[in-house]
């Protein structure tokens, strides 16, 4: 059994990865000055929340429409799902992956909506993706048949067949699962020839349209990667948590912690910020359990302490290292011991060509001397 702690850290690192690896192919990659992460993570929870549950709902034979997101209704309707689920294991792991499978469909069309009006913007794209977030929160929080508006909703429970004492342990470890992959996912990208592509439009996009590369094009394609994989973080924090509300679905958690993930770990690489991440969690969770005796000490209230010690950390990076703890490292096209063994290839060839010409030259040589 895995210690609740532990558990809080993982859940906690797995969806802080995702979202910050998302940011980075947005920003790292491509430069996209990305500050609407909120929009694909509230759509994502939005549809962990409104679509399966009311499409077992349908089949099972319950009230599925604007009843199914009423308070008085919601509660009860979801708890007779979560019998079914508990006994169909198989149906579960259909659902939570399904969850998946649509929520990233979802938040990469909302990045390719967001992508037509701001394709082509420089100055004004961040504060156009940052609206576009702020629109859907508000959009949830006020159409009450979506997710129940300012009450919210409880969401199926696809971890309940496990039993309630393993059931968080299992939630935990899917999420830390999908982390993973997208991790992995974001290295072969970055190691591939579309990802150098993508890093060349970041470092000169006139350069890059000289040699024929649709800026364009990649940034509308990077757009609905991002809204992808992050929408995936927002629909498996809601089925972790068992409910969702708008308004918790705040700009600061799900826009600017990963920004500060990303600045501490190093934009432009996954590594760094795979350790960012891990490190600002483990402090994050270390505050909010010693705050007492912290604040005692340093005569800060401890609402506050997190909020500010983090804030100093981003300024101590900003001023001290601003590159982040791992910068980014060249990417070569291929694995670095290759191409010293092409290298010294090449110059054996090279070395063997001149021999005979050198022992020529060398009988030339003796023939007149003689």
């Amino acid at each position: 059994m895995i210690p609740p702690e532990l558990l809080l850290i993982i859940i906690n690192f797995a969806i802080g990865l995702i979202i910050t690896i998302s940011l980075n192919i947005e920003v790292g990659f491509l430069n996209i000055p990305q500050f609407g992460r909120l929009l694909s993570v509230v759509m994502g929870a939005i549809i962990a929340a409104a679509v399966p549950g009311r499409i077992l709902a349908a089949i099972l034979g319950y009230p599925w429409g604007a009843e199914y997101a009423d308070h008085m209704h919601n509660f009860k309707i979801v708890s007779e799902i979560n019998k079914v689920l508990a006994s169909n294991p198989w149906l579960s792991i259909g659902v939570f992956i399904l969850t998946l499978i649509i929520a990233a469909l979802i938040g990469g069309l909302m990045g390719l909506l967001c992508a037509y009006p701001a394709l082509r913007l420089k100055e004004t794209l961040g504060i156009t993706l940052l609206a576009f977030g702020d629109l859907a929160v508000t959009i949830a929080w006020n159409y009450d048949p979506l997710v129940g508006g300012t009450t919210g909703v409880f969401v199926v429970d696809p971890f309940t067949f496990v039993g309630s004492q393993l059931r968080f342990t299992i939630a935990a470890l899917a999420a830390l699962i999908v982390a993973l992959a997208v991790y992995f996912y974001a290295e072969l990208l970055a190691r591939s020839p579309y990802g150098r592509m993508l890093k060349a439009i970041r470092d000169s996009e006139v350069a890059a349209a000289v040699y024929g590369k649709d800026v364009v094009k990649a940034r509308k394609q990077v757009l609905i990667v991002g809204g992808a994989i992050s929408a995936m973080a927002g629909a498996i924090w809601a089925l972790f948590t068992g409910s969702m509300k708008a308004s918790t679905y705040t700009r600061l958690q799900w826009t600017f912690w990963p920004w500060a993930f990303m600045m501490l770990g190093g934009v432009g690489n996954n590594l760094g910020i795979f350790i960012g991440v891990l490190i600002y969690t483990i402090a994050r969770f270390l505050i909010i359990v010693y705050k007492g005796a912290i604040s005692t000490l340093i005569g800060i209230s401890p609402e506050w302490l997190e909020y500010i010690l983090i804030g100093l950390l981003i300024i101590v990076i900003v001023l001290f290292r601003p590159q982040g703890l791992l910068p980014e490292k060249p990417v070569y096209s291929l694995p670095k011991n290759k191409v010293n063994s092409i290298i010294s290839k090449v110059e054996g060839e090279a070395g063997g060509e001149k021999s005979p010409t050198s022992s020529q030259s060398t009988s030339e040589k003796t023939s007149v001397t003689t």
